[in-house]
């Protein structure tokens, strides 16, 4: 019985040690479903006390009222539709300028001078996409004719079936002809009256024929089967245009783009040059040339290579920063052990923060984020994770073929991860999403990847210096990302003033980064195929050298605490960071200001 009792005893505390082992991923966080849900509920007196801005309301109002407009005038880039925001911009500009600018409080301020510069912002996109329709309008000479069908619908208009299957048809013989103009255009010697446009401008009218199509669809499902006239009279007509428009987008994107069937389209872009890049810079507040923040990441790209040599020496490679990335990449979990090991590093980040009390992380903020897998398909153009309020984690699938399966195995690897996970959750973008839906919330408006890129970026950087990469491997996976967001700088900057190609981009991030060829093609790919502003890719690395300056300025100047600065920058919201210099220091901006802060000199 002794006996019994003794090995009874062990066998519980080795089941205790082993669930204790198998819970130690959490870094001493209790399971969701234990926290004390009173640990949820803020401190409700300090809720009582206003941190917003006067304007709240009036930010609140202009959004919902653009979207009630956009509701309504749904086909996107019709000449009706750019022809109502522009009015709807001009207005509010209007408006705004007779507002009584002195009696407004530093909040007030910061909102209204964002307000200014996002109506100027947007009028001046409308008058991009006018061009650009301009643009693409020989390609799709039927394109007004049918957004009106839905614009007439949307003014409650009963529309005629005889004039409206005419309509449809019209419509189908003026694609007709301008594919015949395009296929003329295709042979060695071109016939008269054929077309010639760009892989750019053709990819942008396919694009266009894809959001014409939904458009169209919803405006005959409206009518269809209600109206027994209409659809006696356009059913057919609006089914020969339906497939002639889905075999034009084809036509288009492998004739003249130059898309293989069974093949990754071509990565084309759609470069804003040199006077759009002025105008985004403005809007971002961002007071350098594209000339000149390359030669700042240029400066970065610097530290970072000597960063990795002292990596390779550690590892016994001598100087040999690609063969310690290569050691770095083949280091890598099981298939099937990647949510753990993700849980375990977020869990990991955590500890770090709040033992060095670094930043407010409410229990709440831990708890509620989730993970979710990425497809095959989407680590085409997303071969690394992607975040917010989960975390989208890329690795292999069984469906792969062989070498795409290692492929993804490398470039998810174990210490690029550790660099990857809190970017994405706590301290990063989970975080930061959290405060910004809770604080000034009417600043989602002026969304900037200056700020909500930076932020992460801004914690890589800190975490460095703090040393929470503690091996080597582990700093070369923080230095594959910091360099990276180096090169996006410098290779879209390119790209956008049409000095670079996207093939170059690509060669320049295997190169000079170190990117296996399958990820530096998906991220060029992610860059310019997809829907993502021209200076996205600029807003990592600039906007968290912006956040380092402005930790220079308060905390390391003794100004405010670590805390207090970290805590002030997420109840700011979604700003330009120049902006948030001003919430952060408390600054009554001048009705005349104009983005002026040098945060890396007058001359970088």
């Amino acid at each position: 019985m002794i006996l019994r009792a003794r090995l009874f005893v062990a066998a519980s505390l080795l089941a205790t040690a082993a669930a204790f082992a198998a819970d130690d991923f959490r870094h001493g966080q209790p399971p969701q479903s234990q926290r004390d849900a009173a640990l949820y509920v803020p401190d409700l007196a300090k809720m009582t006390q206003p941190v917003s801005s006067e304007l709240r309301e009036l930010v609140e109002r202009f959004t919902k009222d653009r979207e009630g407009l956009l509701s309504v005038y749904s086909v996107p880039n019709s000449t009706l539709q750019l022809r109502r925001l522009k009015e709807f911009y001009q207005a509010w500009a209007a408006k705004l300028e007779t507002m009584p600018y002195e009696q407004l409080g530093v909040e007030g301020r910061i909102d209204w001078q964002l307000m200014r510069g996002e109506m100027k912002y947007q009028a001046a996109l409308v008058e991009r996409a006018q061009k650009r329709r301009a643009e693409m309008a020989p390609l799709l000479p039927f394109f007004d004719a049918l957004a009106g069908l839905q614009e007439k619908r949307r003014e409650f208009g009963k529309p005629d079936g005889p004039a409206v299957a005419a309509e449809l048809a019209l419509a189908r013989t003026g694609l007709e002809a301008a594919r015949k103009a395009l296929e003329a255009g295709l042979g060695d010697k071109p016939a008269d009256g054929a077309l010639h446009p760009s892989k750019i401008v053709a990819l942008r009218a396919a694009s266009q024929l894809g959001d014409l199509g939904k458009q169209l669809q919803n405006w005959f499902d409206h009518y269809n089967s209600y109206d027994p006239q209409f659809g006696w009279w356009t059913r057919e007509p609006y089914k020969k245009l339906t497939t002639a428009m889905e075999d034009y987008t084809k036509f288009l994107r492998e004739k003249i783009v130059g898309a293989k069937p069974g093949e990754d389209e071509p990565i084309v872009g759609d470069p804003v040059g040199a006077d759009g890049l002025t105008g985004e810079l403005e809007h971002e507040m961002m007071p350098y040339t594209p000339e000149e923040l390359i030669a700042v990441a240029e400066k970065e790209f610097a530290w970072c290579e000597v960063e990795w040599k002292k990596v390779a020496h550690d590892l016994g490679l001598g100087d040999d920063w690609k063969a310690a990335l290569e050691k770095m990449k083949q280091d890598y979990v099981a298939p099937g052990d990647q949510p753990q090991l993700i849980a375990r590093q977020a869990y990991e980040a955590v500890e770090f923060i709040t033992k060095r009390d670094l930043i407010t992380v409410p229990p709440q903020l831990i708890d509620d984020w989730f993970m979710t897998m990425m497809s095959p398909e989407r680590q085409k153009t997303n071969p690394f994770f992607l975040g917010g309020d989960r975390i989208i984690v890329s690795f292999p699938t069984d469906t792969m073929d062989h070498p795409d399966k290692l492929n993804s195995l490398r470039a998810n690897n174990t210490h690029v991860c550790h660099a990857t996970v809190f970017h994405e959750l706590i301290p990063g973008h989970h975080m930061q999403g959290w405060y910004a839906e809770r604080y000034n919330p009417q600043r989602l408006l002026f969304y900037t990847p200056f700020l909500v890129e930076g932020w992460a970026l801004w914690w890589e950087f800190h975490l460095w210096d703090l040393g929470f990469q503690q091996t080597p491997l582990d700093r070369a996976g923080a230095l594959f990302w910091r360099t990276h967001r180096c090169a996006r700088i410098i290779f879209s900057l390119n790209f956008h003033l049409g000095k670079w190609t996207p093939q170059q981009c690509i060669d320049f991030l295997v190169d000079r980064v170190g990117h296996d060829r399958h990820t530096a093609t998906g991220e060029v790919r992610r860059s310019f195929n997809g829907d993502y502003s021209p200076l996205y890719q600029v807003g990592y690395m600039m906007g968290a050298i912006q956040l380092r300056a402005l930790y220079a300025e308060t905390v390391k100047s003794g100004r405010m605490t670590e805390k207090h600065f970290h805590d002030t920058v997420l109840q700011g919201g979604t700003i330009p960071i120049e902006m948030m210099r001003a919430h952060v220091l408390g600054l009554k901006l001048p009705r005349d200001y104009r983005a002026s802060w040098k945060f890396v000199g007058e001359k970088p």
